[in-house]
C-alpha cells in the first residue's frame, strides 16, 4: 500500500510540474483596458497619464502612477484595493506624503511585508541623478515611513541617470534588485544589484543578456521565483515605439535566454511600458501610450 501511494504521489507531482511548466509557456490573451473589465472601477484609467501598474504580492492592492487631478504634482503613486483576489478593483487613492512629492514619483513596486520600492525625481540633498530609487514601509499604526534613499554609484544602484522599474527578487537568504538606467539621450540598459532593503544594495552590474547596445531596454519586472523577466524595449523586431519583451532562465544562477517579443496580443504601434507580472505570473499588467482614453492607459492580459 505504501509503495502505491509513493508512486501515485510521484506521478501527481510530475503532472503538476508539467502543468506549471506549460502554464508559464502559455500565450497571453489579447490585452484589455483594465477599466473595461466588468466590475473594475472606471477611475483606473483617466484622460491623464496612467501607467506603472503592479499588483501587491497578496493580490489585494493595485499600485499605479498617474498625474490625474488630486495629486501632489507631476506623477504620483496611487493604489486601488479589493477585498479578495477575485473581486473587482475599486477606485485608486493617492498614497500621500511622505511617498508623493511635488515632483514625479512613479514605478511603485510593492513587496511582501508592506514594503514599497519606487522612483522619485525630487531633487533632495544626496540625490544621485535624474530619478533615484527609494524604499519605504507601511505600518497600520504609523502609515508610510520616511522613504530611504538607496546609495549612489559606485557603492549603490542609483546613478546620474534616470532609474526605473525596480524589481525585487528573493531566493533563500539572497536578494537582488533589478532596474534600468537611462535618459533622454542615453538609451536604457538593465542592471542588477545585490543586497536587501534593511542593509541596502551594493554596486550595480549590467545584465548583458537583457541589454541591447542599440536599444532602449527599460523597466524590468522579474517573476517572484526569479526565472522570468518582462521589460519594455525598442530593440529590433519591435512593433511600435516600445514593446514588451520577455526572457527566462532555468535557475537563478543561469544567464537569461534571448528575449522574445510578446507579440500582437500585447504589443501595438503605440508604446507599451512598465510591464509587471502578478505573483503567480498568470497576469500581465502594463501601460500603453497613447491610450484611447488618456496620455497613457493601463492594460491587462492573462494566460
Amino acid at each position: 500500500m505504501r509503495k502505491t501511494i509513493v508512486i501515485t504521489a510521484a506521478v501527481l507531482f510530475a503532472s503538476l510540474a508539467a502543468a506549471a511548466s506549460a502554464h508559464h509557456l502559455a500565450s497571453w490573451s489579447p490585452a484589455q483596458k483594465i477599466d473595461e473589465i466588468a466590475g473594475n472601477s472606471p477611475e483606473l484609467n483617466t484622460p491623464a497619464m496612467d501607467g506603472c501598474p503592479i499588483e501587491a504580492p497578496d493580490g489585494l492592492s493595485l499600485y499605479l502612477a498617474s498625474n490625474r487631478p488630486g495629486g501632489h504634482g507631476g506623477l504620483d503613486i496611487w493604489v486601488a484595493r479589493r477585498p479578495h483576489r477575485h473581486a473587482p478593483w475599486g477606485p485608486p487613492v493617492n498614497l500621500g506624503e511622505p511617498v508623493n512629492s511635488a515632483s514625479d514619483d512613479f514605478c511603485p513596486t510593492p513587496v511582501r511585508g508592506g514594503g514599497l520600492f519606487f522612483v522619485s525625481r525630487e531633487a533632495l540633498p544626496g540625490s544621485c541623478g535624474m530619478g533615484d530609487i527609494y524604499f519605504t514601509r507601511f505600518s497600520r499604526r504609523h502609515g508610510w515611513s520616511e522613504p530611504k534613499h538607496l546609495a549612489c554609484a559606485p557603492e549603490g544602484p542609483n546613478s546620474a541617470l534616470d532609474e526605473q522599474g525596480p524589481s525585487f527578487v528573493q531566493a533563500g537568504r539572497k536578494s537582488w534588485l533589478y532596474f534600468s538606467s537611462s535618459s533622454a539621450t542615453v538609451p536604457g540598459d538593465i542592471y542588477v544589484s545585490a543586497g536587501d532593503p534593511c542593509r541596502g544594495f551594493g554596486p550595480a552590474a549590467k545584465v548583458a543578456e537583457l541589454s541591447d547596445a542599440d536599444a532602449n531596454d527599460i523597466q524590468p519586472n522579474v517573476r517572484s521565483d526569479g526565472l522570468e523577466v518582462v521589460f519594455s524595449s525598442n530593440r529590433s523586431g519591435t512593433r511600435g515605439a516600445q514593446d514588451i519583451w520577455a526572457a527566462k532562465r532555468p535557475s537563478i544562477r543561469r544567464p537569461w535566454s534571448t528575449p522574445v517579443n510578446l507579440g500582437a496580443s500585447v504589443n501595438t504601434a503605440a508604446a507599451e511600458t512598465r510591464p509587471s507580472l502578478s505573483r503567480w505570473a498568470n497576469q500581465l499588467l502594463f501601460g500603453r501610450a497613447p491610450g484611447p482614453e488618456g496620455m497613457s492607459d493601463i492594460y491587462v492580459a492573462t494566460r
